[in-house]
C-alpha cells in the first residue's frame, strides 16, 4: 500500500470532509430518497433519481477518503528546516523572462489547490524545483511552452 504523503492541515481538512460527509450528507441524503420514494412510481421519479445519483457520488467520495486517510503520511512541516526545497516547503520563484514572483507550497495530492497556492508534489513545477536550493535555475514545461524560473525564497511554515 502506497503511503500518500499530506501536511497536517490537509489530513485535519480531508477528515473533516469525511465527517461532514458521513454525518451530515448521508443522513440528508437518505431522507430525500424517503421522501421521493413516498411520491410513488420510482421508474418516472426524476427527484428519486437525482438523490440516488447524489448517493452514489457521496458514498464514492467517502471510500476515497477513508482510503486516502487510512494510507495518510503526515509531514510535519514546522521541523523542517533549509534552503533546499522539499515536500512541505513554501517556495517563491521568479519567472526569469518577466520577473514576476509566485509562491507556492508543496503538499499532497489531494490537498493541492492551485487557487490557494497548494500545487502537488506531482506536478510539474514541484518535481521541478523538488532538490534545488535558492538561486537555482529550473525550467519547467507547462502547458504554454517552456518556462525558466530562479527560487528566491524558500521556507518551512
Amino acid at each position: 500500500m502506497e503511503k500518500a504523503p499530506m501536511t497536517e492541515g490537509g489530513y485535519l481538512r480531508l477528515q473533516e470532509e469525511l465527517k461532514n460527509l458521513k454525518t451530515v450528507e448521508r443522513p440528508a441524503i437518505i431522507q430525500a430518497i424517503a421522501v421521493a420514494r413516498e411520491h410513488g412510481d420510482l421508474s418516472e421519479n426524476a427527484e428519486y433519481h437525482a438523490a440516488r445519483e447524489r448517493q452514489s457520488f457521496t458514498e464514492g467520495r467517502i471510500g476515497e477518503l477513508e482510503d486516502v486517510i487510512s494510507r495518510a503520511q503526515i509531514i510535519d512541516v514546522g521541523k523542517l528546516d533549509g534552503d533546499m526545497v522539499k515536500f512541505g516547503a513554501t517556495v517563491t520563484v521568479a519567472d526569469e523572462e518577466t520577473d514576476e514572483e509566485s509562491t507556492y507550497q508543496i503538499v499532497g495530492e489531494q490537498e493541492a489547490d492551485i487557487a490557494s497556492g497548494l500545487i502537488s508534489v506531482t506536478a510539474p513545477m514541484a518535481r521541478a524545483i523538488i532538490g534545488k536550493s535558492v538561486g537555482d535555475s529550473v525550467e519547467v514545461t507547462t502547458p504554454g511552452g517552456v518556462k525558466d524560473y530562479e527560487i528566491v525564497k524558500v521556507e518551512f511554515k
